[in-house]
């Protein structure tokens, strides 16, 4: 009877330590019997963060939370992942919630695929996230603040804001109404068809013809760009030195021609202007200036002579000389 008693109470202890290790393990609060290795990420707030929260990477579980202390004004959270796990050394760790009841886990991500495996001790960059707390109070504040908005339009403080606008209207019920009224009559008028504006809107005629002036555009536009492009044609083809023009501007032989011609011109002038040559000598002779000076007087004579004598004179002087 003994035995048997020992034997049941032996077997009830096996089976709640048994049961204990089991929910320990589905709860997360300690990760025995499965083997990793060990990383850290240093953050400036655990945010509730609790030793057996989950590790996640792309929200597949990696490992478990091992250890959470303070270290240099930071808070170290030493993870342990499972063997497999792929995080990277520049995978980076950030501190996320999975719901309004604040169930925290470190989510990784992938990193660069050229960067090796981070080892047992490697130390993660972190990216740090909104707490919840911070974001339930800005939501409590701007809650607050509507609801004081919304008390300041009630009340006798609407009927301050409106008062004013009700008074001008009762004041002015007789305009306001024949204003409405010619407002309807006009409407109706466009809708009608009647008037410029109506007429503008419906008439059929004015679509046409701005259809019409439409087209015209679009055909000047196609106009203008075929012009456009012969223009550019035949530019392309100046500067390719096609043509006349293109010839003019591009040959080198008429640049050298025009070149040897103000030569030449630039030669005669300077000769002329030292009085080299006939032109020269024409130009800068004093004596042929004093020549042409006195065949000038001599005409002049000539002609007052000619006055003087009248005309039967003048052809019995032409017969004399020449022999008549």
């Amino acid at each position: 009877m003994k035995n048997s008693l020992e034997t049941k109470l032996g077997i009830f202890v096996a089976l709640t330590v048994l049961a204990a290790v089991l929910i320990i393990e589905t709860l997360g609060s300690a990760d025995i019997f499965s083997r990793g290795y060990l990383v850290s990420a240093q953050f400036d707030t655990a945010q509730d963060l609790k030793v057996g929260d989950r590790v996640k990477m792309a929200g597949v579980e990696i490992g478990r939370v091992e250890k959470i202390a303070l270290a240099d004004n930071k808070v170290s959270v030493t993870m342990k992942l499972n063997t497999d796990a792929m995080v990277k050394t520049d995978s980076k760790a950030v501190i996320e919630f999975t719901g309004l009841m604040g169930q925290n886990f470190v989510a990784i991500s992938f990193g660069t695929p050229d960067a090796p495996k981070a080892a047992a001790g490697t130390v993660l960059e972190t990216r740090e996230q909104p707490d919840l707390n911070a974001i339930m109070a800005k939501l409590d504040n701007a809650a607050g603040g509507i609801q004081n908005l919304t008390k300041s339009f009630t009340g006798d403080k609407i009927d301050n804001l409106l008062g004013p606008l009700t008074d001008f209207i009762k004041q002015n019920s007789g305009p306001i109404t024949a204003t409405i009224a010619n407002v309807k009559n006009v409407s109706s008028q466009i809708a009608a068809g009647q008037g410029t504006i109506g007429k503008l809107v419906y008439d059929q005629a004015l679509y046409n013809s701005a259809l019409t002036t439409v087209s015209n555009l679009q055909d000047t536009a196609a106009s203008a760009n075929e012009v456009i492009a012969s223009a550019k044609l035949v530019m392309s083809d100046v500067r390719a030195g096609k043509g006349t023009f293109g010839k003019l501007l591009t040959d080198d032989t008429l640049y050298r021609a025009t070149t040897s011609s103000m030569t030449n011109l630039n030669s005669i002038l300077l000769k002329v202007n030292q009085g080299q040559g006939s032109v020269g000598k024409l130009v800068n002779s004093p004596e042929f200036l004093d020549n042409a000076k006195l065949s000038l007087q001599k005409l002049d004579k000539a002609a007052d002579g000619l006055e003087d004598t009248g005309p039967l004179s003048v052809i019995g002087l032409m017969a004399n000389q020449f022999g008549l």
